[in-house]
């Protein structure tokens, strides 16, 4: 999958359009968190590009942030519902039925760290459409799933775009 047919298209319109940046960022988290729509978008990369922007100047880091952390939490929050609504048919949803092991191995995941489990998913691509699925599945309760979802989406987000943009403002400024 060549992944430039989708990643350069993004970063052109942000660089022109700079006032789309934190809707088109939040988009980005919130699809890179989101179960299943994750695995087929690569916005992981765009993001880290998109912060090489931020470095470059003309678009506040705060805000941009902010709007990361909210739509990743957003993402995981609603893939924990559809998780806990779905239990009993996720089995048999793509992409569980055409990879049976991707459930078990977040059961496994999160049966062996919970909480923290929920917390180190926003930071591993492959068990990231997972893990907030499994949680729902197993009925975690919402003040320390949201806890741990919170808490994670931020410094998730602070991790994919400060590095871009603290990197270009140290090589330009």
């Amino acid at each position: 999958m060549n992944l430039q047919v989708y990643v350069e298209p993004i970063i052109a319109f942000v660089q022109e359009h700079r006032d789309w940046a934190m809707p088109i960022v939040f988009a980005l988290a919130f699809g890179e968190s989101l179960a299943f729509f994750s695995l087929l978008l690569p916005s992981t990369v765009i993001l880290v590009a998109i912060s090489g922007l931020l470095g470059a100047g003309g678009i506040d880091f705060v805000p941009v942030w902010f709007c990361a952390g909210i739509g990743g939490a957003l993402g995981y929050w609603l893939s924990y519902v559809f998780g806990y609504h779905y239990k009993d048919q996720i089995q048999g949803l793509w992409p569980f039925k055409d990879r049976p092991e991707m459930l078990p191995r977040g059961q496994r995941f999160f049966e062996k760290y919970g909480i923290l489990g929920v917390f180190l998913g926003h930071f591993f691509g492959p068990i990231r459409a997972v893990i907030p699925v499994v949680a729902g599945m197993y009925s975690m309760k919402q003040v320390p799933f949201q806890i741990a979802n919170i808490t994670s989406s931020f410094l998730w987000a602070a991790g994919v775009l400060a590095p871009g943009t603290l990197g270009v403002r140290f090589l330009t400024g």
